[in-house]
């Protein structure tokens, strides 16, 4: 006898088998702004590849498989080997492959290939976040070895390599290399400066010598990167930054010995690991007590990632969203003909398109880093945007989730693991108060660049009567004391964020979206719940048709 109890009907499996890159007009048309019209058919083929149902299996697996730590081999030797499902290594060697990492350092002259890099970071980071870590580090990495001529006359070729070589083996015999970070240490976190691990110089020591580093790292992220970029004190400098390879000249294994690896709530595929130094040797980059300068300046990189990473989940949960409320019925509807869920979806598209517009115009600013008018956008609101669309992201990850009620929450589909995810970026690289507070200090360091932005932003405001007077507010918050305004680090933040969001979507979206924005973001009753907003003031059918074309 067969049993069949039930017919399965309305239901509905996640977005999948579409093109990331095509159904994202927001983005083709940041591409065209940015002049890299010569990436379309790059970013095509990526988020074709990136959009198959192949490829989120991978995303899928290689979460679901978490890399597995080995002290010892079969015999007692001791090799501190992090292994990964090979669903891992595929989606490594797909975003090598792109020619991202090196893309911004490639051809300098290159008009819009800080653009081409986000597009592409963006696509992937929908799909599969954990492989961004390591890239991430290995890019940020690239302008601060460049400064060490030793470093970069032997590792250039393999920094900038689009082949992925996973082999654990000395970096001289490798065809490509990756790079990590090992800064926070137990009694510091954030607070690099308590950092209590020492450097001891192998001879003279200075610039490019060798010394041994002694102590721990409490965070290390991806232990089997080629090398990392570790933090350390001397007696005579102070915090210093070292080159620390994973293999020793004479082809053993330098002492970092992995302690464990972290047990995560998300970025599961990603190994981050705790490590002790044991005299492990390490090159001096910089001078001595320059440490802590040579990785903000690498933080700087990797907080821009942070921001467009976040951007990724908040684009994947508008997408997802959309897709599914237009299939799915309840009362006798589609969810998406349902008013408050309109409202919901309405939401979700008006952020994620300010988050996207935040993070091409930081893009653009990385791209012309050297102009007086870009130099606060890198410094400043980069931090800023951090805070908050990091933030967003988590929230809105949640939002998401719910539109597929319990589907959502369960393990067999994407939106659990993005939900998992979202945090990683506000925590990594700064957290949301060490955010605020840089962006304070660059305020303080920089007065003049504080009030040539809001002018900036004023002279985009189109006349704004509701962008002008958010404007006049915080330019009246800068006359504060320092205290106090410190005190108010997070409102004002948040408050600059979204007034430039505004502004660049005057310049950069429809009519439609920018109002839709202003109208919400900007009304004194905005709470920021998702979906709180009145739709009376929305062309709700025209955000949804732009965030994902029927």
């Amino acid at each position: 006898m067969s049993w069949q109890t039930h017919e399965i009907t309305n239901q509905f499996d996640e977005l999948q088998d579409y093109n990331l890159f095509t159904t994202d007009t927001p983005l083709r048309e940041a591409l065209a702004r940015a002049g890299a019209d010569w990436a379309v058919p790059q970013m095509t083929a990526f988020g074709e590849m990136l959009g198959k149902a192949e490829t989120w299996q991978l995303g899928a697996d290689a979460n679901k498989y978490k890399p597995e730590f080995d002290a010892f081999d079969a015999r007692g030797r001791r090799i501190d080997s992090v292994t990964f499902h090979p669903s891992w290594h595929q989606l490594m060697a797909l975003y090598r492959g792109e020619g991202l990492i090196s893309l911004p350092f490639r051809d300098e002259q290159q008009r819009g290939r800080w653009a081409t890099w986000a597009a592409g970071f963006y696509l992937n980071g929908q799909v599969e976040a954990g492989v961004l870590c390591p890239a991430t580090m290995t890019q940020a990495a690239i302008p601060v070895i460049r400064k060490e001529p030793a470093l970069w006359d032997k590792y250039a070729a393999k920094l900038m390599s689009n082949e992925y070589d996973p082999r654990d083996i000395p970096m001289d015999q490798k065809k490509s290399i990756w790079i990590g970070m090992g800064m926070t240490e137990k009694q510091g976190g954030s607070d690099v400066r308590a950092n209590t691990t020492t450097a001891t110089p192998v001879g003279l020591g200075g610039r490019g010598g060798e010394y041994l580093i002694r102590g721990h790292k409490w965070f290390f992220s991806a232990p089997m990167c080629d090398a990392h970029l570790v933090v350390a004190r001397t007696e005579e400098g102070g915090h210093s930054c070292f080159f620390v390879p994973r293999w020793r000249p004479d082809g053993s294994k330098n002492p970092v010995r992995i302690q464990r690896l972290k047990e995560k709530l998300g970025n599961r595929s990603n190994s981050s690991s705790e490590v002790e130094f044991q005299d492990a040797l390490g090159i001096l980059m910089g001078e001595e007590g320059r440490g802590i300068p040579t990785i903000i300046e690498m933080a700087t990189f990797t907080r821009l990632n942070c921001v467009v990473g976040s951007a990724a989940f908040l684009r994947q949960a508008v997408a997802q969203g959309v897709g599914y409320a237009r299939k799915r019925k309840v009362f006798g509807r589609l969810l998406v003909e349902q008013p408050l869920m309109r409202a919901v979806l309405a939401d979700l598209a008006l952020e994620s398109e300010a988050a996207l517009s935040m993070s091409m115009r930081l893009a653009e600013a990385f791209e012309h880093g050297d102009e007086p008018g870009q130099r606060f956008w890198k410094r400043v609101m980069t931090p800023a945007a951090k805070f908050w669309v990091c933030k967003r992201a988590v929230e809105v990850s949640g939002e998401a989730m719910e539109i597929f009620g319990g589907n959502g929450y369960v393990e067999n589909g994407p939106m659990a693991r993005m939900f998992r995810e979202a945090p990683v970026n506000s925590i990594w690289e700064g957290s949301g108060n060490v955010m605020c507070l840089d962006v304070m200090r660059g305020i303080g360091r920089d007065p003049g660049g504080a009030h040539a932005l809001l002018q900036e932003l004023v002279g985009d405001a189109n006349g704004d009567t509701r962008i002008l007077g958010e404007l006049k507010a915080l330019g009246e918050m800068l006359q504060q004391p320092p205290e106090q305004l410190e005190a108010m680090g997070r409102q004002f933040t948040q408050r600059l964020v979204l007034v430039a969001q505004a502004t660049l979507l005057c310049k950069t979206a429809p009519d439609f979206v920018a109002e839709g924005f202003i109208a919400t973001r900007l009304d004194p009753q905005w709470g920021r719940v998702v979906g709180a907003i009145d739709t009376r003031k929305l062309d709700v059918a025209a955000l949804l048709e732009r965030a994902l074309p029927e």
